[in-house]
């Protein structure tokens, strides 16, 4: 029997459907924390293409069709009908970092747990839930559609994710495949440790929030801010063993730094975007998080 704290199982997260229907998400009006109270700036559903139609006195000269203009030799003009079912966009990080902890359950856990509780609140409010999943060496996008068989057909890619090896992921990748992917108006979650976030994944975070209400969840592990006391301590990922003596003033005060600047990037980036950012480590209870 697999170790639930370790690896997420497709059943655990069928089982969020019932703590998920509890949970109430504001989608449509994000305050984020950390800008006093700042309401992002709704940015609408997504339009889709519905027909071309002759040009009305009126019609804005934006929405012109020049090819069926040019192949029939009258104006057309393209009309649009917002969508019913808002696109709910989660991704989820499931690099070599994410798969660590020293109490509680890995980092891969705790987002594939809040990824779940997403996608089904996503589903009970009648919203299209797609995403992204994303390994070191590989990334899934998956087409919001609305319905159960949607959310898992995401769970699906949570729990089996496929292994390559020919590409080269960082942030600033999955943010650029993000404002790719995401369509205006969507809603997404980035569930991540947000280790490598730099000011060119910034920009990338920039462009996708003029577009779409961005949500970030960091997740860390309670030793990733506070090292703990004096001594030895071994750390392995089954094939590697690293010893940390923790009585290195230089190096402990390294460490300490480097994670309160990449938090401190994090939370200058979220205040000055408008964007929502949220705290889990492995310790905690998702659903309370989200509440």
């Amino acid at each position: 029997m697999e170790n639930n704290r370790v690896s997420i199982q497709l059943k655990t997260l069928v089982n969020l459907v019932k703590p998920a229907c509890f949970l109430k998400l504001h989608h449509s009006a994000i305050r984020s924390r950390q800008s006093g109270g700042y309401i992002s700036r709704f940015k609408g559903r997504g339009m889709e293409f519905d027909e071309a139609r002759l040009y009305q006195p009126g019609d804005d000269i934006r929405s012109i069709d020049w090819r069926v203009t040019a192949r029939t030799g009258k104006t057309h003009t393209k009309v649009f009908r917002e969508e019913r079912e808002r696109p709910v966009f989660i991704s989820v990080d499931n690099r070599a970092t994410m798969h660590f902890a020293t109490r509680g359950v890995f980092k891969s856990v705790q987002a594939a747990k809040i990824a779940g509780l997403l996608a089904w609140v996503a589903q009970y409010k009648g919203d299209r839930i797609g995403g992204q999943v994303f390994t070191d060496s590989n990334c899934q996008e998956i087409k919001p559609q609305n319905g159960k068989h949607a959310v898992l057909r995401f769970f699906n890619v949570l729990t089996h994710t496929q292994i390559r090896t020919q590409l080269d992921i960082n942030l600033e990748t999955i943010l650029a495949r993000l404002v790719q992917h995401a369509r205006p108006g969507s809603l997404v979650y980035i569930i991540s440790d947000f280790r490598g976030l730099n000011q060119k994944a910034e920009n990338h975070l920039s462009k996708l929030s003029k577009h779409c209400d961005v949500v970030l969840i960091h997740i860390f592990d309670p030793l990733e801010s506070h090292l703990p006391a004096k001594g030895q301590y071994r750390f392995t990922d089954g094939q590697r063993d690293v010893l940390i003596d923790t009585g290195d003033k230089h190096r402990i005060l390294s460490y300490q730094q480097q994670y309160q600047q990449r938090l401190e990037f994090l939370q200058h980036t979220t205040k000055k975007l408008g964007i929502l950012f949220i705290q889990c480590s492995t310790v905690d209870d998702p659903i309370e998080v989200l509440r």
